[in-house]
């Protein structure tokens, strides 16, 4: 690997990170923020609306600023994005105004939307020209930096410092990494490789992304393992609070040991991966999370259920990245595939918090967590999507072939 990749490389691991930390700071302080604007479940739920409405707006066209401009600015602007909406947060939690915060949200959650496909698509390109699985490392920096920013949010949760101090101490360290890390990125990654398949296509159109049985497939495994980590992203702390009876500390406690898992599954899945392959690698995952789901629902003890959160975690934190890596060689395109099981994924954040707000408002936040375990139950059926066409195709290539693939996955641009 050459320095100049060696750099890139580690600049994506910064912009992770710095994503990590600022969604777990706001997570962690979910309950003082509830507590300030005085809002019910059901109104927190509406409140993270806001949070998942901008998510899709930014998922929906990243694809498209991608492919016109290239990864670097697409990122860039994504991050200056979700800086501001940290800010503006702030500025609704010490006004103690709800459409404020869910403005902040808005464009805290389109910052995120709008720089995944782009950081994706440069990791993807960054395991080519490596010739080394990248991405699961890096959705573990992703992951790290929610632990970091978990045990900083637990913190100042116990210290009483106000969420109007905290949010934008983070933004502060947040723009720091982000001038640091975006010199290190190439310009015109996802532009300059679409004008070089349809040059070397001679121009020809390919068959819509969305036509692709088998790409949806993998598309519906990242909408259960998306749920099953936007969930605990969203309500785990509330969770822990309401549902078994935790001060809003070990809410956050619990909450940072999610995010350990996601971490630790992250990091230690390159080697499963390269073992087991892909299908055994995600069929493990989403039943390992099926079965701390299930403990956490119906486990009337407080200690079983957070240590249950564990099993979770370690269940959520593969079936992302390794579903857009199966996306991103899937076929031609990669930029519009990895942005199509993007999208899917985000709908997971669309739909999930405020149908869980609501759910749970009517029959409680542990009931309502049935509605992610049935969707992470079904990834395991799905698993044998995400397995390689090829043996030896790269990063994370599998061992895996064409029939253990469901009857419903066919070939590419198929339909």
């Amino acid at each position: 690997m050459d320095q100049a990749v060696r750099r890139r490389r580690q600049a994506l691991f910064l912009l992770f990170l710095l994503a990590g930390i600022a969604m777990s700071s706001w997570v962690t302080r979910t309950p003082a923020i509830r507590d300030r604007l005085e809002l019910s479940t059901t109104q927190m739920g509406l409140v993270l609306f806001g949070l998942s409405l901008g998510s899709m707006a930014g998922i929906s066209c990243s694809g498209r600023l991608v492919s016109r401009f290239g990864t670097r600015p697409v990122i860039v602007w994504g991050t200056w994005l979700l800086i501001a909406g940290m800010a503006v947060i702030s500025v609704g939690a010490l006004a103690a105004s709800a459409p404020v915060v869910a403005a902040g949200l808005c464009a805290f959650g389109a910052g995120l939307g709008v720089g995944d496909v782009a950081v994706n698509v440069d990791g993807t390109d960054v395991e080519r020209l490596s010739g080394r699985t990248t991405l699961p490392s890096l959705h573990g920096c992703f992951s790290l930096g929610t632990v970091l920013g978990a045990g900083v949010g637990m913190a100042a949760t116990a210290a009483r410092i106000p969420v109007h101090w905290h949010l934008p101490a983070v933004a502060l360290s947040a723009t720091g990494i982000l001038l640091y890390a975006a010199r290190s990125i190439p310009e015109g990654t996802g532009r300059i490789a679409t004008e070089e398949s349809r040059a070397a296509d001679g121009g020809r159109r390919h068959p819509a992304v969305w036509k692709d049985r088998r790409l949806l497939l993998i598309g519906a495994i990242v909408l259960a393992m998306a749920l099953a980590e936007g969930s605990a992203n969203d309500w785990l702390p509330l969770l822990m609070v309401d549902g078994h009876g935790m001060d809003a500390t070990a809410g956050s406690l619990v909450y940072a040991g999610f995010a350990a898992a996601m971490t630790l599954g992250r990091f230690a899945g390159t080697y499963f991966l390269d073992r087991f392959g892909r299908t055994i690698v995600v069929r493990a995952s989403a039943l390992s999370g099926a079965l701390g789901l299930l403990l956490v629902i119906v486990s009337d003890s407080a200690a079983l259920a957070g240590a249950a959160v564990l099993l979770w975690g370690l269940g959520a934190s593969l079936g992302f990245p390794l579903a857009l890596s199966a996306a991103g060689e899937s076929g031609p395109d990669q930029t519009a595939r990895v942005g199509l099981v993007a999208v899917i994924g985000y709908v997971a954040f669309l739909v999930g918090p405020p149908g869980l707000g609501f759910l749970g408002g009517h029959i409680g936040l542990r009931p309502a967590m049935a509605v992610v375990l049935a969707c992470v139950a079904c990834a395991a059926f799905l698993a044998p999507a995400v397995e390689s066409r090829s043996r030896t195709g790269g990063p994370g290539a599998a061992r895996g072939t064409d029939a253990d693939l469901p009857a419903t996955a066919d070939d590419a641009g198929s339909a």
